[in-house]
C-alpha cells in the first residue's frame, strides 16, 4: 500500500493476511455465483431463488441475518442490515441483482455457467454484469461483520464499531426484464429494506483509457427506457402478384426511417463529464471531446473510434442523444403469401428532460404522415429519466470519488449517464438516489461494456482484487 493510501483510506486498517483471505472467498463466491443458472427468464426456473439463499446462507455463516422473499414461486430476492450507531443519518443501501440473461454457448470458448479461471480471468455470464458487484457487496459486509465479532460484538443486532449509519444489502431477482418480481416488489412490499440516504449499484467506476489516461466513470443518471409496438397495416393478397402495401415492405421503410441519428442534445451530467474529460486528457482526445462538447458531435464520435476502443464511443455517441434501435419484427405466414400485417418492436431511451408523450409523436413524424396512417403505435413499457444529486458535498457521490483516487492518484473519477437502466428507477419513489460503482481496474484493451450480455463475458482476478478494498472504503467513508 502506498503511503498516501496508509493515511487517507480505512482499508490501510486492515493488515494483508485479512485482505488476502477476503480476495479469496470474493473469487470463489463469484465463481459459485456463476455456476448458479440464474437465468432471466427463468430457464430452468429457480435459479434466482437458489442464488438468494446462497448469499443467505454466507451472510448467516458471518453472523448476519438475512431474509429470503420469494416474490413468486422461483423468484427469490435476498436482505439483511448491518447496524451503525445511528448518529450518521439514514443508512447506505449496497444494492445488486441476481439474475442474468441467456447464454447460448455456440460461440463461447468457455463455459457460460463453469466459471472457468484462465490466464487471470473469470470466465462466466454474470462475470460483470453484474455477479461481480454481489460478491464484493457480500464481501464488505462479512469483513464488517468480522469486525465486530474481534471487537466483541454481535454483527446480528450490535453496531458495527465505526459505523454512524446503518448498511443494507439487497440483491433481487429480475433486473433484467424490468425488476417488477424483485426491487419493484421489495420497495412497494418491503420498502424498509431498500430506503436509505444513498444506494450503491451496478456499472460505474470501472477504469476507461483514453488518450493513455485512466477515466473513472461514476455512473449518476440512466436513460429512461421506453418500448413500442407499431403494428403496420398492409394488404393481403398471393405473392406472385407483389404489392407496394405489403406490410413486410412497410416495416422495412419503417425500420430505414427510425435508423436515423436523432439529433444531440448535451445533458447536464454529459456536460460535465466531457468538461473533466478534456481536462484530464490531451492531444487528439482532448481535441476531439472538445469538438463533441461545442457540437460537432457525429464526426468528433466517429473520430474517437479511432483513438479509443470503439465500444466506448458508441456510448458517448449514445449518452448525447435520444435513441431509437429497431429490433423485433414479425411478419408473414408462408412465402407466397404476401403478409396484410407485420410489427416492429422498438427500444427506446429517452435523455433526461425527454417526455414519452413527445417521442411517441416524434416516432409518428419519423415515419411520415402516410405510413404513420397505416401504422398503430402501442406504448409496452417506460420508466423516466434518473439523475441523482452528484453535486451535494454531503452525498454520497464526493465520497466515491475521493476514494478512487486514493486508490488511483493517477485516475480521474468522473460523473457519467448510462445509457442503458438498472434497478434504479425502482428507488425513485422512495427518495433513494442511486450511483453505478462497481469498481474495477481492467487493462486498457478489455471491452468491458461488450461483454455486458455477450460473448465470453469474463471479469480480471487483479481487477477485483483492486476494485474490493475501493468498495470498502467507500462504505466506511459514508458511513463513518
Amino acid at each position: 500500500m502506498s503511503p498516501a493510501r496508509a493515511v487517507q483510506l480505512p482499508s490501510s486498517g486492515v493488515d494483508e493476511p485479512t485482505w488476502a483471505s477476503a480476495h479469496e472467498r470474493l473469487v470463489t463466491s463469484l465463481r459459485d455465483l456463476i455456476r448458479i443458472r440464474s437465468i432471466n427468464p427463468p430457464d430452468p426456473p429457480g435459479g434466482e431463488l437458489e442464488a438468494a439463499r446462497y448469499l443467505a446462507d454466507a451472510l448467516g455463516e458471518a453472523g448476519v441475518p438475512a431474509a429470503v422473499h420469494e416474490s413468486v414461486p422461483g423468484r427469490g430476492s435476498v436482505t439483511a442490515r448491518l447496524r451503525g450507531d445511528g448518529t450518521g443519518g439514514e443508512p447506505l443501501l449496497l444494492l445488486s441483482h441476481l439474475d442474468v440473461v441467456p447464454a447460448p454457448p455456440d460461440r463461447w470458448t468457455h463455459d457460460p455457467f463453469g466459471a472457468e479461471v484462465e490466464e487471470g480471468w473469470i470466465y462466466g455470464r454474470g462475470a460483470v454484469d453484474m455477479k461481480d458487484l454481489v460478491a464484493m457487496e457480500l464481501e464488505v459486509v462479512r469483513l464488517l461483520a468480522a469486525e465486530a465479532r474481534a471487537a466483541g460484538r454481535d454483527p446480528a443486532s450490535d453496531p458495527i464499531p465505526g459505523l454512524t449509519r446503518d448498511v443494507l444489502f439487497a440483491s433481487t431477482a429480475d433486473e433484467e426484464t424490468g425488476g417488477f418480481a424483485g426491487a419493484a416488489w421489495l420497495a412497494m412490499e418491503h420498502p424498509e429494506t431498500l430506503r436509505a440516504a444513498a444506494a450503491i449499484n451496478e456499472a460505474g467506476a470501472v477504469a476507461v483509457y483514453a488518450g493513455g489516461r485512466r477515466l473513472y466513470p461514476i455512473q449518476v443518471a440512466e436513460k429512461g427506457i421506453t418500448a413500442y409496438r407499431l403494428t403496420f397495416h398492409g394488404t393481403w393478397g398471393h405473392g406472385s402478384m407483389p404489392r407496394a402495401d405489403n406490410a413486410a415492405i412497410l416495416v422495412a421503410e419503417a425500420i430505414a426511417r427510425l435508423s436515423v441519428p436523432l439529433p444531440a442534445r448535451l445533458t447536464t451530467v454529459t456536460s460535465a463529464f466531457l468538461e473533466g474529460a478534456i481536462a484530464a486528457t490531451d492531444g487528439d482526445v482532448a481535441r476531439l471531446l472538445r469538438a463533441v462538447a461545442t457540437g460537432g458531435e457525429r464526426a468528433s464520435t466517429a473520430a474517437l473510434a479511432r483513438v479509443c476502443l470503439p465500444i466506448y464511443a458508441r456510448a458517448l455517441d449514445a449518452m448525447l442523444r435520444d435513441t431509437i434501435s429497431p429490433n423485433v419484427v414479425h411478419a408473414g405466414v408462408k412465402f407466397n403469401v404476401i403478409p396484410g400485417e407485420a410489427t416492429l418492436e422498438i427500444d427506446v431511451r429517452r435523455l433526461p428532460g425527454s417526455d414519452e408523450r413527445e417521442m411517441e409523436g416524434r416516432i409518428r413524424e419519423l415515419l411520415g404522415p402516410e405510413l404513420a396512417a397505416v401504422t398503430d403505435v402501442e406504448l409496452v413499457i417506460a420508466s423516466e429519466p434518473l439523475v441523482a444529486d452528484y453535486a451535494d458535498p454531503a452525498g454520497l457521490y464526493p465520497v466515491l470519488a475521493d476514494v478512487v483516487r486514493g486508490h488511483d492518484p493517477d485516475g480521474t473519477p468522473l460523473p457519467v449517464m448510462a445509457p442503458f437502466g438498472t434497478d434504479a428507477k425502482h428507488l425513485l419513489d422512495l427518495g433513494v438516489p442511486v450511483f453505478g460503482f462497481s469498481p474495477l481496474r481492467q487493462p486498457p484493451e478489455e471491452t468491458y461494456l461488450e461483454r455486458w450480455h455477450g460473448v465470453d463475458e469474463r471479469v480480471s482476478v487483479a481487477g477485483l482484487r483492486w476494485g474490493l478494498p475501493v468498495l470498502y472504503d467507500a462504505v466506511r467513508r459514508f458511513c463513518g
